[in-house]
């Protein structure tokens, strides 16, 4: 395809979920809601950060999860992409890699059950959020190093997750490379969701002239952590066409790309984004840094 073909439109879901920490249950309930998602006409599902398991405990996640190749799960919804003929986002999943450490990695899943693209997210949220909660995600996953863009029948989609809405270098990026659609499962928490979700989202569409789908999680969960839930979808001029509460469902809309292409015509940020320096803070020994949308 090339950038910014772009084919007709196409039907969209995103899956809200509140996951626990039993994978067989968690993956029934994600299967349930995916096929409802197909049933209703979507010919694209994406699912939440974290879609098979949800735990802060470092031994018991590592327990519970798999290398690639091997993992149940990703079998299992690979399966299902095929069976139901769409394709299928796994927002994410933790994959255990070599060195007692895992991957928080996105699987955008074919029709014919073919994985299309990996993405392993790249910023982690370390933080202290001053009301007794404490995440430290670079303690246990380890982070990606490239963006990801993958093309549909519909649309070019670029692949995030979660705390990577917060740097919209990432977003400008996939947008350059042709990406009309930009998908973001997360797991925002209750706190950061309730003053930050929305404007986040709908600034991250506006700024790129992106369709934007994400998928969230919803609720208290097992391992205590409470989440914001509503999952949006957001057009290109920054409405909300789309939008759950916090209780796990199934939310859609009509995805047209060439809604994209022209709200970029109409502000063209991309085509008029400028190279430019940083200012001289400390002397002349600062390094200069070229800044720029694919800098």
């Amino acid at each position: 395809m090339a950038k910014g073909a772009i084919m007709k439109t196409f039907r969209a879901a995103a899956v809200q979920l509140r996951t626990g920490l039993d994978v067989a249950a968690n993956v029934s309930a994600a299967d349930g809601l995916i096929r409802r998602a197909a049933a209703e006409g979507a010919n694209y599902v994406l699912t939440p950060e974290m879609t098979t398991l949800l735990d802060r405990q470092r031994k018991r996640l590592l327990a519970a999860t798999y290398a690639e190749e091997e993992d149940p799960s990703l079998k299992h919804f690979r399966a299902l992409a095929e069976q139901l003929g769409i394709y299928l986002h796994i927002g994410s999943m933790a994959i255990r890699l070599g060195d007692e450490r895992v991957a928080n990695r996105a699987f955008v899943i074919g029709p014919d059950g073919t994985v299309l693209a990996r993405y392993d997210k790249i910023h982690m949220f370390d933080v202290d959020l001053g009301n007794g909660e404490t995440y430290r995600e670079s303690k246990l996953y380890r982070p990606g190093g490239s963006a990801v863009a993958v093309d549909l029948p519909w649309t070019r989609l670029g692949v995030t997750v979660c705390y990577d809405i917060r740097f919209p270098q990432l977003f400008r990026v996939l947008a350059a490379a042709g990406a009309t659609t930009i998908a973001i499962p997360a797991a925002f928490t209750q706190t950061t969701g309730e003053a930050h979700w929305h404007v986040l989202l709908r600034a991250r569409a506006i700024e790129t002239g992106s369709y934007v789908i994400a998928a969230a999680q919803g609720g208290h969960h097992e391992d205590g952590r409470e989440t914001y839930g509503h999952s949006l979808i957001v057009d290109p001029w920054g409405r909300v066409l789309a939008e759950a509460e916090r209780e796990p469902a199934v939310i859609s809309a009509d995805i047209d790309p060439e809604m994209s292409l022209t709200t970029r015509q109409r502000i063209p940020t991309l085509a008029n984004t400028r190279r430019f320096d940083p200012p001289e803070i400390g002397g002349p020994e600062v390094e200069r840094v070229s800044m720029g949308a694919a800098g």
